[in-house]
């Protein structure tokens, strides 16, 4: 594919990044940028659930060669981790910034110098985990590097839940998507993430990243440029679940790929569910990689059970995972049209 513009690059030379960050900083004073709706003050001090206020927090921002392949490339994915999360998963890894605020408060211009350092180390892409209570500020930052000559590609790498206000601001910004689809049920969702109603937000969003950009698209190299990859995190007990969310995802679009997780580790609170506190057994995992070629994924990413280990992180630390350049955490399989691998 031809190497085009950063999406975020073209909708700003017609101005409209501007009307995004006006009507993105708009919401902060009665926050509905999640499907919760706080309704917040943030511009005055006022915390809803996810504990994040009027300035973004940031708490790593490094090359990181532990995501799928397209976005890790050579030279490591721009990886921004910020602070909060709509949700409260019992399970999270990354519960020291998700959950325990770990993470520093950074204006607008010193977010975007963290982009343009990301840029020049060689990363692929700009990696932004667990952005949307941080989106108007990003936003901000973006056009403020764009001056500064920042050119990398959006990554949007997201818990899933997200609100159709929220998805109109991404439109034209966003190059790749990176959704989980983590349950298929609203019982898991309020048992393992305090979530009321994730499957119905969840598959409304992907659908609409999907009109947005369609499938992943990369260069000649592999890397990504454009598109949308979905994960699934496959839990303890969570064949039938991962089916059920793996049937959804085929029924919009075989050619999005798939990156199945195998890198539960039971931590945080996770012991107050005896279900999920346990490691993940292969031949449950197995069984959801089983069932995705059967249903005609044609990219599947997979990970050896030992990524449990590979990926836990520590925040406390100055890199906080274990990975480097010379481990390689992702296999894909492309399966052939008939299923078989």
């Amino acid at each position: 594919m031809s190497l085009d513009p950063p999406l975020w690059l073209t909708i700003r030379s017609s101005g409209g990044l501007k009307e995004k960050i006006g009507r993105a900083w708009a919401l902060l004073s009665s926050c509905t940028l999640c499907p919760r709706a706080c309704g917040v003050n943030r511009l005055a001090g006022e915390r809803g659930f996810c504990r994040q206020g009027g300035t973004a927090k940031v708490c790593r921002a490094l090359p990181h060669f532990g995501e799928e392949p397209p976005l890790s490339g050579v030279h490591g994915a721009g990886t921004v981790f910020f602070t909060g999360c709509a949700l409260h998963c019992l399970y999270c890894q990354n519960y020291q910034i998700s959950q325990e605020d770990l993470g520093e408060e950074k204006s607008v211009e010193a977010l975007a110098g963290l982009f343009l350092d990301l840029q020049a180390q060689g990363c692929h892409n700009l990696d932004l985990v667990s952005p949307t209570p941080h989106l108007p500020f990003i936003l901000s930052a973006l056009d403020i590097a764009a001056d500064q000559g920042l050119r990398l590609p959006i990554v949007y790498n997201t818990h899933g839940y997200l609100s159709e206000t929220t998805l109109a601001l991404l439109d034209g910004v966003v190059d790749i998507y990176l959704p989980d689809m983590k349950y298929a049920s609203d019982k898991r969702g309020k048992r393992f993430s305090h979530v009321p109603d994730y499957p119905r937000r969840n598959q409304w969003a992907v659908r609409e990243m999907f009109r947005q950009v369609g499938p992943l698209q990369t260069d000649r190299e592999g890397i990504g440029r454009k598109g949308l990859l979905v994960r699934h995190l496959v839990l303890p007990g969570g064949v039938r679940e991962g089916i059920q969310v793996l049937t959804v995802l085929a029924s919009l679009s075989t050619e999005i790929p798939l990156s199945l997780m195998a890198q539960y580790r039971p931590c945080y609170r996770s012991g107050e569910i005896p279900e999920i506190h346990r490691p993940l057994p292969p031949a449950e995992y197995e069984a959801v990689v089983e069932a995705a070629i059967e249903l005609g994924f044609e990219e599947i990413h997979v990970q050896s059970l030992d990524s449990s280990e590979v990926y836990y992180p520590d925040f406390r630390r100055e890199n906080p995972f274990l990975l480097t350049e010379t481990v390689t955490p992702h296999n894909r399989l492309t399966p052939s049209p008939k299923g078989v691998k």
